[in-house]
C-alpha cells in the first residue's frame, strides 16, 4: 500500500473513533437528530432520484433506505432493505462533506442485493447497474458496464453482482470489500483523482413492478477525505 493510502485509512479510522467516543449517533446537530450510523463511511444524502418503469419497492423508507451501511448480510439471500430503481432508473448520492479520493486499490463500494442461489458463485442472481462518478455533479466519468442479461459472470465494471456479506459495520472501517462484499470501484479506472458524487443507473431492467431493476442497498467509501457535516 502506498504511504498516501495508509495515511488516508489512518485518518478515517481515527476520525471515526473520535466520533463514536463523543456519541455521534445520539447527537443533535443544528436541531437535527443524526442517525446512529452518522460518521460511518457511507452515502449520507440523496441528490437526485429518477425512478424507471416498475420502480416502487423501498420508496416508503426513501431516502433512508439507501443511506448509511447496507442492510444486507447473506451471500445466499438478497436483502429487502433496498430501493428498486426501475428499468433505466438512476440515483445520485453524496457524502455530506466527504470526498472519494484515488489511492491504492479500490476507492468505494456499491452494495446491491445480489445473491448466490444454493451458495454457488457461478449461479449469481444479478441485476446490473452502471456506475458513474463526478467531482462537480455536472461532468461525469462512467465505468464500463456492457453485459447483456443472461450472460454469465463475472461482470467487471458493473455494480449489482457481488453479494453483501455479514459484517460489523462499526469494526470494518475503512471498508474492505473482501470482508463486506459488494462491488468495488477504483477512480483511476476512469481517470479521476477525487469525486463527491456517485450515480447508479439500472441497465438490465429485470423483474416485475414494484421491484424491477437495480436494487440499491448502500454506497460505501474505502479511500476518502473529510468528515461528515
Amino acid at each position: 500500500m502506498s504511504r498516501r493510502g495508509q495515511n488516508l485509512r489512518g485518518i478515517a479510522a481515527v476520525a471515526l473513533a473520535i466520533a463514536y467516543a463523543s456519541g455521534c449517533g445520539e447527537e443533535v446537530v443544528d436541531g437535527e437528530q443524526r442517525p446512529d450510523w452518522w460518521g460511518l463511511p457511507y452515502a449520507s444524502e440523496v441528490i437526485e432520484f429518477e425512478p424507471g418503469e416498475g420502480a416502487g419497492f423501498g420508496e416508503e423508507e426513501f431516502p433512508d433506505v439507501v443511506l448509511g451501511p447496507p442492510g444486507g448480510g447473506s451471500a445466499t439471500s438478497g436483502s429487502l432493505d433496498v430501493l428498486s430503481l426501475g428499468a433505466g432508473g438512476e440515483i445520485v448520492v453524496a457524502f455530506s462533506g466527504r470526498e472519494i479520493v484515488n489511492a491504492e486499490g479500490p476507492d468505494f463500494v456499491v452494495f446491491e442485493n445480489a445473491f448466490w442461489p444454493g451458495g454457488d458463485p457461478d449461479e449469481v442472481w444479478a441485476e446490473l447497474g452502471e456506475v458513474s462518478v463526478s467531482d462537480d455533479g455536472e461532468n461525469w466519468k462512467t465505468f464500463s458496464c456492457e453485459y447483456e442479461a443472461g450472460e454469465d459472470p463475472p461482470y467487471e465494471g458493473c455494480a449489482g453482482w457481488t453479494p453483501t456479506f455479514a459484517f460489523d459495520v462499526q469494526q470494518v472501517v475503512p471498508i474492505d470489500a473482501e470482508v463486506t462484499g459488494g462491488d468495488a470501484f477504483d477512480l483511476s479506472e476512469v481517470g479521476l483523482e477525487r469525486a463527491r458524487y456517485v450515480r447508479i443507473r439500472d441497465v438490465w431492467g429485470l423483474g416485475e413492478a414494484p421491484s424491477r431493476g437495480f436494487d440499491l442497498d448502500a454506497v460505501g467509501l474505502i479511500n476518502y477525505e473529510g468528515e461528515a457535516q
